[in-house]
């Protein structure tokens, strides 16, 4: 079951509620999904977060997809994670958050200046934002448990230097035999998501 809303805040922000049907109907986690690059066709229905959606309501987590405001080079967009987050607080328990792509850099800076997450997942971290950061100063920031999970053949993203923070810090870092759209992985990067968001101490 899904349903299309608006997120409160300055900017147009508008999201779709994916929710678990029948039994699995009130659950009170919910994973917030940030979006690839809006200049190069990334929105809410991309085809890694539909996945991704899926795999969480089959788990009984519901999945909050949403679309950036206007571009601005991943600084707004970081705010519009922010909204989107503290709207999630507001009707559960507990709020994840995953990002991929240039969502996944978004995701990670945002957890690590302004949202609070109670995990983080990101899938194909490096693409390029018009914000000036460092890769392994914005993992030492992330405060919550994170997965990082990459296409060893991806050469459209510098993800080497998420994977390298991370995996130095004790996260959970995973490779999939995958390039950046994860042609033909997309179901197992999926449920390799999912799986993380699917525990008691969420």
């Amino acid at each position: 079951m899904s349903r299309n809303l608006p997120i409160p805040g300055a900017r147009d922000v508008r999201a779709t509620l994916d929710s678990a049907d029948g039994e699995h109907a009130d659950t009170e986690t919910v994973v917030v999904a940030c979006p690839p690059h809006p200049q190069f066709g990334g929105t809410r229905r991309d085809s890694r977060l539909r996945a991704v959606s899926d795999a969480l309501t089959e788990r009984s987590v519901d999945c909050l997809r949403f679309d950036y405001g206007p571009f601005d080079g991943g600084n707004a967009e970081q705010t519009d994670l922010a909204n989107a987050v503290a709207w999630a607080r507001t009707e559960y328990e507990a709020v994840g958050v995953f990002g991929y792509s240039f969502g996944a850099t978004v995701a990670l800076l945002a957890t690590a200046r302004m949202v609070d997450p109670d995990r983080l997942s990101v899938l194909a971290p490096g693409a390029e934002l018009d914000v000036a950061f460092d890769p392994g100063d914005v993992i030492a920031g992330v405060d919550c448990p994170l997965q990082v999970v990459y296409g060893e053949n991806d050469t459209t993203v510098g993800w080497e230097p998420f994977v390298e923070a991370a995996r130095a810090a004790g996260h959970v870092v995973t490779s999939l035999p995958a390039d950046h759209l994860f042609a033909g992985q997309t179901r197992e990067a999926a449920d390799l998501v999912a799986s993380f968001f699917e525990t008691d101490d969420l």
